[in-house]
């Protein structure tokens, strides 16, 4: 079973996904693996450099503030990257499930699972929310930013609410200890439904 995990910049999806894994469950986060293809194949390499010219790759590099500069105030540009990038993600992890297989579930982090529409290929769905201030807090805390320009990553992805209305699960994220309840009274309802497949 493939568990799609999802939730709005500074949510706190990662910090779930790591209590998941304390559970023993298999977490493929798609926000790494998509940054290590970025650097590793060059079909994506030749194609970024194609769409958006040489400055992309810095002595072999991604040249990560250049790219962001272009996406994160323009739409039809992140599209065009996710368009290079989000296939050979799911490629990537078809791969990565198939050695997988045996396994009760496995959990998939894609901070556009709905956006990009691979919500689709997940059983079930998760979304992790937590307050607007609070993330805001989060994000200007851990990635030294400003509030503008997460405004505009948030501008990116779709709202709490229509991502809760198609989720199986909704995990408020704002107190640890009761995230942690959360967490494991799904993974248990989980490892029922796969009991009874």
């Amino acid at each position: 079973m493939i568990v799609g995990l999802t939730g709005g910049i500074g949510s706190g999806k990662t910090t779930i996904a790591k209590m998941f894994h304390k559970l023993g469950v298999s977490i493929y986060i798609a926000d790494i693996e998509a940054k290590k293809l970025m650097h590793t194949s060059v079909e994506i390499k030749e194609e970024l450099i194609a769409a958006f010219g040489e400055e992309t790759y810095i002595d072999g590099e991604l040249n990560r503030s250049y790219l962001s500069n272009i996406v994160f105030n323009k739409p039809e540009e992140l599209k065009k990257i996710n368009a290079i990038v989000h296939p050979r993600v799911g490629r990537h992890f078809k791969d990565w499930y198939a050695e997988r297989s045996e396994e009760k579930y496995v959990i998939k982090e894609v901070a556009i699972l709905f956006e990009n529409d691979s919500y689709k290929q997940c059983d079930k769905i998760i979304t992790v929310v937590a307050p607007i201030e609070e993330r805001f807090r989060r994000l200007l805390l851990r990635d030294k930013t400003t509030k503008q320009a997460i405004q505009n990553r948030m501008n990116n992805q779709w709202s709490d609410e229509r991502k809760t209305e198609l989720s199986d699960y909704v995990i408020q994220n704002v107190d640890l200890t009761k995230a942690q309840e959360q967490v494991a009274r799904i993974h248990q309802e989980l490892i029922d439904l796969c009991d009874k497949i």
